[in-house]
C-alpha cells in the first residue's frame, strides 16, 4: 500500500519554518507517496497553497485531517503532547523533536508508540551530511545573529570615508567555529567589519582564516569527539575567562554561537566582563535557547547592562523561514530515503544513521 505522509501546522510559538516545501512534496509524490497537507501549512514562509496542489498534495481543513491515516508525520518542531497523543500507534514521527529535554513530550511518544526519528540525533558522518538539519539551520542562524549585531550597533561595521573624515571599521568577535560561527563570521566580513573567531579547536583557526576572519588563540585547546570540544577543566576555564575578558574591551560587537549538543550552552562571558565592555558594544547570544554563552543574556529580550546592548534572539532561523524551510525541507527528504522503498515504508535497522537516530533508541537486530 502507498504510504500516506502527513503534514500539519507547526505551533511552537514563532516558528515560520516548514518540514514540507512545494519542491520535496512534488519529489515525494514522484516516488509513490501520497502527501496529505493542512491548508495555510507554508503560509509564514510563503509557500502557497497552490503550489502545494500543483506538487501533488491533497488540501485538508485541519491537523487532525491531514494526520489521519498518516504512516508519516513531517514536522519541524514536534506537536504539543496532546498532538503527539492523537497520532495513530506505529505513526513515523520526523523532525527536531527534542523527547530528552522535555519529559512531557518524550513520554507521549512513548505513551502512543511513535517511531520517533529526532534529526538532532542524526550522526554527523559524511553520508549524513545532505540530511544534518542542524548544519542548515545553524547556518541561517549565523547569517541573522551578524545582521541582528549590526542592527544593534551605534557604529558602522565597514570603514568608510567621508567628507567628515574617517570612520574606522567595527571590531567583531565572534565565540563558536561551529557552522553558525562560521556564517556569522562570513556575514559580518561582507558588511566590512573587522572579524576575529575563537574556538578551543585549534583546527578551526584554517576555516576562519579562509574566510577572512583572525583566529583569536586564547591559549586554551580543547579538542573532543565527534567534532566537538570536550569540557574544559576549572584551569582551563579560568586562564579562558582572564584572557578574554581582557580582549573584550577593545571589541565592538560580540556573537556567541557556541553549544554543546543535548546540554547547557557553555558559559563564556560574565557579567563582570560585560561592565569591562566599552559603552555602546554590542553582544548578540545565539545560544539563547539553551541557557546562553553569555550570563548577562535574556531569552527572547533585548536588555541593556553598563551601557552594552545584550541581545537573546530566539527561533532565529525562522526568521529566515523561506530558505530555512528550504534547506531543511531537503534535509527531511533526503532522510525519507532511508525509510521509505517504491512508495513504501521499509525500515532496515541494520542502517547505522536509522539505528542510531530513532528514539527510544532499538537494538539493530530489532525487526520490524
Amino acid at each position: 500500500m502507498t504510504v500516506t505522509i502527513g503534514v500539519a501546522h507547526e505551533t511552537a510559538a514563532g516558528e515560520r519554518r516548514v518540514a514540507l516545501t512545494p519542491e520535496t512534496c512534488r519529489k515525494l509524490v514522484g516516488a509513490g507517496a501520497r502527501v496529505r497537507v493542512q491548508a495555510g501549512l507554508g503560509a509564514r514562509a510563503f509557500f502557497l497553497d497552490a503550489a502545494y496542489s500543483e506538487a501533488g498534495a491533497e488540501l485538508v481543513e485541519t491537523a487532525a485531517e491531514a494526520w489521519d491515516g498518516a504512516a508519516v508525520v513531517l514536522c519541524v518542531q514536534a506537536p504539543e503532547p496532546a498532538g503527539l497523543g492523537a497520532l495513530a500507534h506505529g505513526t513515523v514521527l520526523v523532525g527536531l523533536l527534542q523527547p530528552e529535554s522535555d519529559a512531557a513530550r518524550g513520554d507521549a511518544i512513548v505513551a502512543t508508540g511513535l517511531i520517533a526519528f529526532p534529526l538532532e540525533r542524526l550522526p554527523r558522518t559524511t553520508r549524513a551530511q545532505s540530511m544534518d538539519v542542524l548544519s542548515s539551520q545553524a547556518g541561517m542562524a549565523g547569517y541573522k545573529a551578524a545582521l541582528i549585531a549590526a542592527e544593534l550597533a551605534p557604529r558602522f561595521f565597514p570603514m568608510l570615508t567621508t567628507a567628515a573624515g574617517t570612520i574606522r571599521p567595527s571590531k567583531v568577535l565572534v565565540l563558536g567555529a561551529g557552522v553558525a560561527g562560521l556564517q556569522a563570521i562570513a556575514t559580518a566580513r561582507r558588511l566590512g567589519a573587522q572579524v576575529e573567531g575563537f574556538d578551543v579547536r585549534p583546527e578551526t583557526r584554517e576555516q576562519i582564516e579562509s574566510l577572512g576572519g583572525r583566529f583569536l588563540d586564547l591559549g586554551v585547546h580543547a579538542v573532543g569527539e565527534g567534532g566537538y570540544a570536550r569540557a574544559l577543566s576549572d584551569e582551563e576555564r579560568a586562564l579562558q575567562q582572564t584572557r578574554l575578558a581582557d580582549h573584550l574591551k577593545g571589541v565592538d560587537a560580540v556573537i556567541c554561537t557556541a553549544a554543546v549538543p543535548g546540554r547547557r550552552a557553555p558559559l563564556l562571558v560574565t557579567r563582570s566582563m560585560v561592565a569591562g565592555m566599552r559603552p555602546g558594544s554590542v553582544i548578540v547570544d545565539l545560544a539563547a535557547e539553551t541557557g546562553g554563552n553569555c550570563e548577562a543574556t535574556v531569552p527572547g529580550s533585548t536588555i541593556e547592562l553598563q551601557g552594552v546592548t545584550v541581545a537573546g534572539p530566539l527561533a532565529l532561523a525562522s526568521m529566515g523561514a523561506t530558505h530555512a524551510s528550504e534547506m531543511y525541507a531537503r534535509n527531511v527528504f533526503n532522510f525519507l530515503g532511508l525509510l521509505l522503498r517504491d512508495g513504501m515504508l521499509a525500515f532496515d535497522w541494520r542502517d547505522d544513521l536509522l539505528a542510531r537516530t530513532v528514539w527510544p533508541e532499538r537494538r539493530v537486530d530489532d525487526a520490524g
